[in-house]
């Protein structure tokens, strides 16, 4: 569990109210001006204990400020740790990515996102935690030790899944007796509104991709200039709502063929709206992307993140997360003949769908 605290209050940082305010009682008890009635000492007197007070809280915001500060950059370089960069290929995929967060002046949220090479696949993970901010990066942490974790562990996808719920429940269960000790006794299960929700995606060496959905949006395929939703299948609920269920199948999705790219994402996206109410529209950015060539993934983030601060006028109000990953592996060997027969389970221009 990570916990940021501000530092305790210095000595240095007490003696300049300590003298400010032994500088006022000096003046009023032994000051003869202060002893006066009189209209001009008692406007003296005011405008002495006005300048003290303007003084001492000029210093705490000041004091505040800088704590607040250390603090963010204390939480900057945690979510960097974190939230490491990815590597520009990896066993043939090409990726980008990159987060933004709601909170003002820093550089973290709630959103987080991996993928690493097994011998199992590319094992991708999106996943975007309830809240943003510093109380978020525990339950990130959680989730993403789990998962690097899991994903090389486990020959099966839906058991890197139950890995990242055991993962999220202990984190939580700390969590709570750390906020609420009972004595050494269990605090009782978790609140049911810390939830997070997660994708998994594997991405077979022959392009054949499988997924696990807990309530996060889906992704959107690019093939040419056609963009479509990598698949219409239900959900599952959150991790942190419900118990996952005992049959636990990855949704089949057909395969991401040479030249084709994945735009993984969190709902911050879809859901941020311009000063008119509007929502951001991500796939009609995204066929706008696909109309340049060539269309790499640096070049679709960089198109998203660009519309999206412009939507928003620069003050988004969710966290927002993009991971983009483009089949760059030789057609020839990257998957079986007739594949695209069988590429997709969703129609051919699904009607998007809304994800909250």
């Amino acid at each position: 569990m990570i916990r940021i605290k501000a530092r305790a209050p210095t000595t240095r940082g007490a003696v300049l109210p300590t003298v400010w305010g032994a500088m006022a009682v000096t003046y009023k008890f032994g000051c003869p001006l202060a002893q006066q009635h009189g209209l001009g000492a008692r406007i003296v007197t005011s405008a002495v204990f006005f300048a003290v007070g303007t003084g001492l809280i000029f210093h705490v915001r000041h004091a505040l400020l800088r704590e607040l500060r250390q603090a963010r950059r204390v939480a900057g370089a945690a979510q960097s740790v974190l939230l490491r960069p990815l590597p520009p290929r990896l066993d043939g995929l090409n990726l980008a990515a990159a987060q933004l967060s709601a909170d003002r002046g820093a550089a973290i949220g709630g959103d987080l996102y991996e993928a690493v090479a097994t011998e199992y696949g590319v094992r991708v993970v999106m996943g975007d935690v309830r809240g943003h901010g510093l109380a978020a990066l525990g339950t990130v942490a959680a989730v993403l030790g789990s998962f690097r974790e899991a994903a090389h562990d486990e020959a099966e996808l839906s058991h890197v899944l139950r890995r990242l719920e055991r993962a999220h429940a202990r984190h939580l269960r700390e969590r709570s007796r750390a906020d609420h000790p009972a004595n050494g006794q269990d605090p009782g299960p978790p609140v049911a509104e810390e939830f997070v929700t997660i994708l998994l995606l594997e991405i077979a060496r022959d392009g054949e991709v499988r997924a696990l959905n807990c309530g996060h949006p889906w992704p959107y395929l690019l093939s040419g200039t056609r963009v479509e939703p990598l698949t219409s299948a239900e959900p599952l609920p959150p991790l942190g709502t419900f118990p996952l269920p005992a049959e636990l199948e990855p949704q089949p999705c057909g395969y991401l063929l040479p030249g084709e790219s994945l735009v993984l994402f969190t709902d911050g996206a879809e859901d941020a709206r311009d000063a008119h109410g509007r929502f951001f529209s991500l796939r009609t950015v995204l066929g706008e992307a696909v109309c340049d060539h060539p269309v790499t993934p640096q070049t679709v983030l960089r198109t998203i993140f660009t519309a999206l601060m412009d939507h928003t006028a620069g003050r988004p109000t969710d966290d927002v997360a993009v991971l983009v990953l483009r089949n760059d592996r030789d057609r020839a060997r990257s998957h079986p003949p007739g594949a695209r027969g069988t590429a997709r389970s969703a129609p051919t221009h699904p009607q998007p769908t809304t994800h909250r």
